[in-house]
């Protein structure tokens, strides 16, 4: 045997009896390079950040770095937050522990981590253990960020566990049983900033609730069950949603001479009978008012037959009675609306806007009126910094304005007038609107005017002039009931999206449109009964909507603009040409083809535009019909569904002939029975009666 030496201090060793303790010294070094990974193998770790989100972890990993600032922990199934399972970590900050089954945080788990400012327990069961939960977060004196939405808690649940947080900034109890709200709750909260309290089936808020949140800027009671906020006094609030409430009244302090600093107020989705009495010295830039009940009743109070009440006095849930009485129909009576930049009405119950009422908001720059019953509206009062108005599905049947208003609303530029019953309107009007880029007149009456009309309407009459309107980009026009768009309606006019589905029967010439031929982007055919139409001159032409008009096959030109979005529902095509399709796939992206009796047996082109993978077809799967087998999915079809002549099973022809051979063998036993029935029993004898042996 020969042997391997080798020489360690002097002293010589065989090379074979070292084997062990090397492999020992490397499996060690290994361990603990190892070791260390594989304790936080479910953690991404960034800079000094550890994400361990949803890897059914039950523990705090306990060997990550020493020096990590934050920990997620979302999505695990941590149901208990021991004493020692921070100590490792003294320089957290951020912990986040969302939707981790946790019911217990024992009272000393963030005594070895004090630093910690943002911590996040949403959608837990810390109801369970509130009280040693509380204990935990008194050691938190930096604490500044607290999440403690959906754990089932209380009022009283809550009140106990805030009771020593007045670090606090930034605080959300959404989703959770709290029912009312009185001093107690908040009490210790003096530097509180931000409060969320959505979704908790409140229905009452003690007068001095948030007397001690002094700091507070942002309040949000959305989708609770409050029916009134009477005796508003928050003056440092910035914003406040009471949205999707019971609200029939918002009242606030009319005796405060402190000016209200709030800007946003939404009361969107309630039940809101008036409008909102806002502070006599307010700041209100955004009003939402959408979705209610509201109106402008004074005229009616002038009808005695009613005998309704004029004064009104407002009294809370337990009884006491209130300071603030009002006349109800005193449409003067809204507090200070001279800030509102944003107010929006839609869905309301507004027939008319009170007298001056418009003329008070100065600085007004979109106003949305959409969905109420206007019959008639003044444009004299809109305010000259208006940009946005929005009259849609209203009851107007004219709309009136002298040269002077229109010079006035210089900075309109988005005007929906649609789902009225307007026929006739000032031909001009856009045309003096020099910023207007977008116009809605979808669902009127209202006609294009032609060269002849042009001279001859000078006042209202019941078709538009939309020549020359330099600064017009959207025109929509569907369902206008239009007979023709004139040659040359559009000269002058730079529109780039043009929508005239919905008005079947339009005759529609090359002509009329060929002003746009350099600037059409988007136009809509749908429902016109095109049958043809040329498309070559529109190279800009990028969107096009020829749905609904029983179209037998595709124009020729349809193909020379490089659409990126083609609808073309609801035909009656049976098959697209391949080279068509070919070009079309050359740039198509979107594509509609639902509603068509496409031809199972020629549907190459289909699966063409399949594997070209660029283009993407909505409303897939796409069904075919075949003359034999009805109705199929594209995707569905077999490869035995439309075989050609030659390649048929011989069954087939089996079938085919098996009624030809038939008749024959009748026709021969008929003959024979016939004409030579004679000899038929002597035939019979001679073959079946035999004599036998027996």
């Amino acid at each position: 045997m020969v042997w391997s030496w080798l020489s360690i201090d002097g002293v010589k060793m065989p090379l074979l009896r070292l084997i062990p303790c090397l492999a020992c010294l490397a499996l060690s070094l290994f361990w603990d390079i190892l070791l260390p990974a594989a304790g936080h193998a479910h953690c991404q770790l960034t800079q000094q950040a550890a994400l361990c989100t949803g890897f059914q972890l039950s523990s705090v990993p306990a060997d990550l770095p020493k020096n990590i600032n934050e920990l997620q922990l979302n999505n695990n199934t941590i149901s208990v937050l021991r004493n020692t399972c921070l100590s490792h970590y003294p320089h957290l900050q951020v912990l986040s522990c969302a939707n981790c089954h946790l019911d217990t945080i024992e009272s000393y788990t963030f005594h070895n981590a004090p630093n910690i400012e943002n911590l996040n327990l949403a959608k837990n069961n810390i109801h369970t253990g509130y009280q040693q939960t509380s204990q935990a977060l008194w050691h938190l004196s930096r604490l500044k960020v607290l999440d403690l939405s959906a754990n089932g808690l209380t009022e009283n649940m809550v009140a106990f566990l805030l009771r020593n947080m007045s670090s606090l900034e930034r605080l959300s109890l959404s989703g959770n049983i709290m029912l009312r709200l009185d001093q107690a709750i908040f009490g210790a909260l003096h530097r509180l900033e931000e409060l969320n309290l959505e979704r908790n089936g409140i229905y009452e808020i003690e007068d001095k609730a948030f007397n001690s949140l002094q700091s507070l800027q942002r309040l949000s009671l959305a989708f609770n069950n409050l029916p009134c906020l009477e005796n508003f006094q928050l003056t440092q609030l910035l914003v406040l949603n009471a949205s999707h409430n019971n609200l029939e009244w918002f009242i606030s302090d009319q005796d405060m001479k402190e000016p209200f600093h709030l800007q946003t107020l939404d009361l969107r989705d309630n039940r809101l009978l008036f409008f909102p009495l806002l502070p006599t010295h307010s700041h209100v830039q955004t009003l939402l008012l959408s979705d209610n009940q509201i109106g402008f009743y004074q005229h009616l109070a002038n009808i005695s037959s009613l005998n309704w009440t004029t004064h009104v006095q407002f009294s809370n849930l337990t009884g006491n009675m209130s300071n603030v009485t009002v006349e109800l129909w005193d449409e003067t009576f809204h507090g200070d609306i001279s800030s509102v930049e944003l107010l929006d009405l839609t869905g309301n119950h507004v027939v008319h806007l009170p007298l001056g009422f418009l003329g008070k908001m100065r600085k007004l720059s979109r106003l949305k009126l959409g969905r109420n019953c206007l019959e008639s509206l003044d444009l004299k009062e809109l305010s000259a910094s208006l940009y946005e108005l929005d009259l849609s599905s209203n009851r107007l049947t004219t709309l009136s304005a002298n040269q002077t208003t229109l010079n006035a609303l210089a900075y309109l530029t988005h005007l929906n007038l649609s789902l009225n019953d307007l026929k006739t309107l000032p031909p001009k009007m856009f045309v003096s609107l020099s910023s207007l880029t977008t116009v809605d007149l979808s669902y009127n009456k209202v006609d294009i005017c032609s060269s002849v009309e042009l001279d001859s309407c000078i006042d209202n009459c019941d078709c538009i002039i939309w020549t020359d309107v330099r600064s017009l980009k959207q025109l929509y026009l569907r369902g206008c009931s239009l007979r023709q768009v004139p040659p040359s309606a559009f000269n002058g006019t730079p529109i780039t999206h043009l929508e005239l589905s919905d008005n079947p029967g339009i005759f529609l010439s090359q002509e009329s449109l060929a002003s746009l031929s350099g600037t059409l982007q988007q136009l809509g055919l749908g429902n016109t009964k095109t049958q043809a139409f040329d498309f070559t001159l529109f190279i800009h032409l990028r969107y096009l909507d020829l749905s609904r008009n029983s179209l037998s096959h595709l124009p020729g030109s349809i193909g020379v603009p490089h659409l990126r979005w083609l609808d073309l529902r609801d035909n009656s095509l049976t098959s697209i040409p391949f080279q068509q399709a070919e070009t079309l796939s050359n740039s198509l992206q979107t594509l509609f083809l639902g509603g068509n009796p496409f031809n199972c047996c020629d549907m190459d082109w289909y699966r063409m535009l399949e594997e070209v993978n660029t283009v993407n077809i909505m409303d897939w799967p796409v069904t075919c019909l075949h003359v034999v087998h009805g109705t199929h999915r594209v995707d569905h079809l077999s490869g035995n569904l439309c075989r050609i002549s030659d390649e048929e099973p011989s069954w087939w022809y089996v079938v085919l002939l098996l009624p030809v051979c038939l008749s024959f063998v009748g026709i021969i036993v008929i003959f024979t029975l016939t004409f030579r029935s004679s000899r038929v029993p002597k035939l019979i004898n001679k073959r079946c009666l035999r004599h036998t042996s027996y």
